[in-house]
């Protein structure tokens, strides 16, 4: 079974950066994407929205991140990152991690929260 393990959250002044991380364990079967999404503070789940997406043959991005965001992968850590620049204060949230199988199963993490505040 696949866990998903979200870190790198934290507090984070606006413009700053932080990079988060998703560590995969588990028995990981064949993967399609790998995606952030995140979840303003007090919206339903069915609102999440999708950052970033990974694939084997290419990287999409939301328009309110492209160009600041930059999603990556370390396949000898099994770890996926999500490298984001000059923060911006709307973009409080807790900020999950997705893996959707070639089976379209999907898998999330727990969230790791980030908070951008001066």
């Amino acid at each position: 079974q696949v866990q998903l393990v979200e870190s790198g959250g934290g507090l984070v002044q606006p413009g700053g950066s932080l990079r988060l991380s998703c560590a995969v364990s588990g028995i990981i079967p064949s993967i399609y994407s790998m995606n952030w999404y995140r979840q303003a503070p007090g919206s339903p789940e069915n609102q999440r929205e999708r950052v970033a997406t990974l694939t084997d043959s290419y990287t999409e991005y939301a328009d309110s991140v492209k160009g600041r965001f930059t999603i990556s992968r370390d396949n000898s850590k099994q770890t996926v990152y999500l490298q984001m620049n000059n923060l911006e204060t709307e973009e409080t949230a807790t900020y999950f991690c997705n893996e959707v199988q070639y089976s379209n199963y999907k898998v999330w993490g727990v969230g790791t929260q980030v908070n951008v505040s001066s």
